[in-house]
């Protein structure tokens, strides 16, 4: 079943990604998908671009990955925010995932001026009751694995080799604390949709269904799945890598999850 036309009119909105995870050709795909005149038709203009961290890390193109942003942020208004994999490669931690190709090739960025994308990058961005963050949202102090970086949306709470597990109750209870409404992290690579009702905290399945382009309009492969933010939301995009990078669109009233399929 596909999409009709006009999504969201010509209301002005937020691009969102996450653990690009030096995959270049990825954000490549996801810059030329977001300035086709099918993405402009259907969702309007992107005013902001929010990157939710882990651009380093298991790819091999570190280098072209945060050339392709630099040259993103010239171009758009863009706000990062900290990854734990960001966080391990500046601090000279170890973390699993890089193979010796990608770990040689991020050595070879360590005095490069590309590195100024994490110059005073904060941990979390808020922005119109939305919080934004690489991982969840909780005060636990300074430790490594409880830095908000590091945190997980799971089943149960505590620490973990992984990172401190919270549970969707306690990220809505520290969201009201502080007046906002939704969140939007990444971190995991699995879409998750956490809304909280009248009738309590419910998991919301994901549709994803191909986007219709019934003017034969420029622009890739799209799959979408909707979301209304008209109660308080938990947002966990995909991983914006590999050969169906995701990301999303949000005008604030609605949330956009996006796929792009690069394999045609």
């Amino acid at each position: 079943m596909g999409m009709k036309t006009n999504i969201l009119g010509t209301g002005m909105g937020a691009v969102i990604f996450s653990d690009v995870h030096a995959d270049s050709a990825a954000i490549g795909a996801l810059a030329a998908c977001i300035k086709s005149p099918l993405f402009y038709e259907m969702f309007g203009p992107a005013d902001i671009l929010i990157n939710l961290g882990d651009l380093l890390h298991r790819g091999d193109q570190p280098k072209e990955t945060l050339e392709k942003i630099h040259t993103l942020s010239q171009e758009y208004r863009l706000v990062s925010i900290l990854g734990n994999h960001d966080h391990a490669y500046l601090h000279g931690l170890l973390v699993s995932g890089s193979d010796a190709a990608s770990t040689y090739r991020h050595e070879q960025l360590r005095d490069s001026p590309l590195l100024s994308v994490f110059d005073n990058i904060p941990m979390e961005w808020s922005d119109r009751g939305m919080l934004f963050v690489h991982g969840g949202p909780l005060e636990l102090g300074t430790e490594t694995l409880r830095l908000k970086c590091w945190q997980r949306l799971s089943h149960e709470s505590g620490d973990f080799f992984t990172g401190f597990h919270y549970t969707a109750a306690m990220a809505f209870e520290a969201l009201e604390k502080r007046g906002l409404t939704h969140m939007c992290c990444g971190h995991q690579h699995e879409n998750v949709c956490c809304r909280k009702t009248t009738a309590g905290i419910v998991q919301q399945k994901l549709e994803f269904r191909p986007l219709e382009n019934p003017n034969a309009l420029e622009g890739p492969e799209l799959e979408v799945a909707t979301v209304p933010l008209d109660v308080p939301t938990l947002l966990r995009l995909g991983g914006c890598h590999g050969i169906t990078p995701e990301f999303a669109y949000t005008d604030y009233t609605s949330f956009f999850f996006i796929r792009i399929n690069t394999r045609s």
